[in-house]
């Protein structure tokens, strides 16, 4: 599944191709994913996402520039467990570009996904790409709620 279009934050207008991710693409998405680096249990999320073809990965210049983790069993909906947006590639659309993906390959009338409440960064991407809060979870992280987001498809 291929999802074209363009990055056009900060004058940007290249081309990012987001499309269901190859288990030769794993090392490159781990790679582009700081967090993945100190903790090898995202690694072995991310190669079982890729092996279920729950996974979609943008390519910018043919370069990983993020992915995204996603499923369809969050109380019968479709969830997205994970964003990765490489450093250089953030604040320029590809974060929008990996939802909008979600939501296409979606086959749910809603998409949760969920943050702490100490991500700024996810809650104001998730507010771009019109999700709404749909409630919290206590006691998942020490002192840092977990807010949950919806997206209504149909």
């Amino acid at each position: 599944m291929y999802y074209a279009g363009n990055s056009a934050a900060q004058g940007d207008e290249s081309t990012v191709l987001v499309r269901t991710a190859r288990p030769e693409e794993i090392d490159a998405m781990l790679a582009c994913d700081a967090y993945a680096q100190a903790h090898p249990e995202r690694g072995d999320a991310v190669r079982d996402a890729v092996g279920k073809g729950q996974c979609l990965v943008a390519l910018h210049a043919g370069q990983v520039a993020g992915y995204v983790l996603t499923h369809d069993d969050f109380f019968g909906y479709g969830f997205v467990s994970l964003v990765v947006v490489a450093a250089g590639q953030q604040r320029r659309g590809v974060g929008l570009r990996l939802l909008a993906a979600a939501e296409s390959a979606c086959h749910t009338a809603k998409l949760f996904t969920s943050t702490n409440q100490s991500n700024s960064a996810a809650q104001r991407l998730f507010a771009s790409a019109g999700f709404v809060r749909s409630g919290q979870i206590d006691h998942l992280d020490e002192n840092d709620p977990e807010l949950v987001y919806v997206k209504f498809l149909r």
